[in-house]
């Protein structure tokens, strides 16, 4: 059968690409259609740099293709990203910094600050340099996760520029308001004064060379996230989530914050915290206290990466507690799952660094959330 070009033209223009407003045909999102007997190639053109829209996209238009023209067409799809060009505004990306992965929950008390320690440390395990920044203001834990809650930051010149120096911790480079506070002292701040102290731990640290910074963002959607967002490119943000309704009707908020017009920066994937409980003394049962594969089932309705599933082990507290990550006890079931994890992640960076152009600095416009890029 020879698929007729436009009956497929026709066909899509009964869908839409999330963030373009028009259907793909008017929007220009099909840059190109061309057909060989029951072959199609279709050039895509997104202006979105999110992974999950770009699969969506590629699959609504197969499903389109196959349900309305024809069921036996063959179909190539080559995509390209485009974005605006940018304005002219400086340059916010750190020398020497590859990728910036934000590490985000939309509850508290799933353990995201956990789920950070243990991915530094295993990525750092397997050669990558590695820092963090851990921009939970009003509750840094890395001080603690590190044990190194008594040390203080060393001020250094670095090309006639006093700069400061992380504290390092198991080949991890480590910056938090917890070095520069009192442990017993709350820290009682507005927006301003947080987002000022955290632009000078970003640009007046000397991070030197790093394959990745790992930013421990605050619990939900506000101040702190918005102003790490629009001062820096972040290359993409790991969801942290535990199995329960509540904390994954959060956990979408924060997903839908990250992929909005607005904001724009990719979701790496969602990993699943506190999955499931073994014990020790039955180690072939499974019981789900929170549910069962909530965070798993969100990220498949969402079309992002699963990343993984941490289980429930006392060990992962006690190792948190006493400054030695959990993924550092070697042959345990935690550094297993880890280092699984970890590989995904990587996995997902690699695959977004080659298919999406760089995330740029968010330019926040009004109280409302509606930016431009830098």
């Amino acid at each position: 059968m020879k698929l007729d070009r436009k009956e497929i033209l026709k066909a899509l223009e009964t869908i839409t690409v999330a963030g373009e407003g028009k259907n793909m045909v008017e929007s220009g999102a099909i840059a190109n259609l061309v057909t060989f007997g029951n072959e199609v190639v279709i050039d895509l053109v997104l202006h979105v740099p999110a992974l999950h829209i770009r699969k969506r996209a590629e699959d609504d238009i197969k499903k389109t293709i196959l349900e309305k023209v024809s069921s036996d067409a063959q179909i190539k799809i080559n995509v390209k990203v485009e974005v605006p060009e940018k304005s002219g505004a400086p340059d916010k990306s750190i020398p020497g910094i590859k990728n910036i992965i934000a590490v985000a929950s939309g509850k508290g008390g799933v353990g995201k600050s956990t789920v950070t320690a243990n991915l530094a440390v295993t990525l750092a395990k397997m050669g990558f340099s590695v820092g963090i920044l851990d921009a939970d203001i009003y509750g840094p834990s890395m001080p603690i996760m590190f044990n190194v809650e008594s040390a203080k930051p060393l001020s250094i010149e670095v090309d006639g520029k006093s700069k400061m120096k992380p504290i390092e911790s198991y080949d991890v480079k480590i910056l938090s308001i917890g070095f520069f506070t009192p442990p017993s002292q709350a820290i009682i701040w507005r927006g301003p004064m947080a987002s000022k102290a955290l632009n000078q731990m970003i640009f007046d640290a000397d991070w030197g060379d790093l394959d990745f910074l790992l930013i421990d963002l605050p619990p939900g959607t506000g101040d702190i996230h918005l102003s790490i967002v629009q001062a820096l490119p972040i290359t993409g943000v790991v969801v942290v989530s535990t199995p329960q309704a509540v904390a994954l009707a959060d956990a979408r908020k924060g997903v839908s914050m990250f992929v909005s017009e607005a904001i724009n920066v990719p979701v790496l994937g969602i990993i699943e915290n506190m999955a499931y409980f073994t014990p020790e003394e039955l180690p072939d049962n499974k019981y789900y206290i929170f549910g069962k594969e909530g965070a798993k089932n969100l990220a498949e309705d969402l079309q992002v990466p699963f990343l993984g599933e941490v289980p429930i082990v006392q060990s992962i507290r006690e190792a948190g507690d006493f400054g030695h990550p959990a993924a550092l006890q070697e042959g345990s079931v935690i550094q297993t799952v880890f280092e699984e994890i970890t590989r995904n992640v990587v996995q997902e960076v690699v695959i977004r660094n080659e298919n999406l152009p760089a995330t740029e600095a968010v330019k926040i416009t009004t109280m409302a959330g509606c930016s431009t890029k830098k």
